[in-house]
């Protein structure tokens, strides 16, 4: 998997972001088709609740008796609180990154066995895409800062060329191509399989 900055990144902005637009959803959406294969509105909201944990769990550390596993998304699984919820658990995670140490040495992650530089990276990634999903999928405007992008496309890009089929599989599709003068954000939806002019 590709190396990443020894610089801490700060996830607060892009969980702020995505926290609002989870408080926005309506319940007549939750049904609504996402830009996730199969996944609905619902079942999205249930896995950023569970990546947000499992990713707040990893920059403290604190592996699960018997190691991480992968969440399986699933609407039934959406807790009823989900409005307050999944704000509250995406501030934890953003906090949890706050602290240098989270950074460094190793830890798990959705089955996987990550060192703390790579884990925040990808938890900075699975919120700012999945928060483009949750915006396109209900018509929501998402725009996350220039930071959290350009760490995006920096990662997306270098699993994204030939011979990365291993270290894309579980995270993301296949490439969608994008013009090379695109906005820094459309690239880096490209190299994460996503068709920037995706809609319901």
């Amino acid at each position: 998997m590709t190396q990443a900055s020894n610089a801490t990144t700060d996830l607060m902005p892009t969980a702020h972001a995505v926290a609002a637009l989870v408080r926005a959803v309506r319940d007549d959406q939750l049904d609504a088709p996402t830009p996730c294969p199969d996944m609905t509105v619902a079942a999205l909201l249930d896995h950023l609740h569970g990546l947000a944990v499992a990713f707040r769990d990893a920059a403290a550390k604190s592996v699960p008796p018997g190691g991480s596993t992968a969440p399986v998304p699933s609407a039934e699984n959406l807790v009823s609180d989900w409005r307050e919820s999944v704000p509250a658990v995406l501030g934890e995670l953003a906090a949890a990154w706050a602290v240098p140490e989270a950074w460094t040495g190793m830890t798990q992650a959705g089955g996987l066995e990550l060192p703390g530089e790579i884990a925040g990276v990808v938890a900075l990634d699975e919120i700012v895409l999945h928060g483009w999903d949750l915006a396109a999928a209900t018509g929501q405007d998402f725009r996350p800062d220039d930071a959290a992008v350009a760490v995006c496309l920096e990662f997306t890009a270098s699993i994204s060329g030939p011979g990365q089929e291993v270290d894309r599989h579980g995270l993301f599709g296949p490439v969608v191509a994008v013009p090379e003068g695109a906005p820094a954000f459309e690239r880096a939806l490209g190299y994460a399989g996503r068709d920037p002019n995706w809609t319901a």
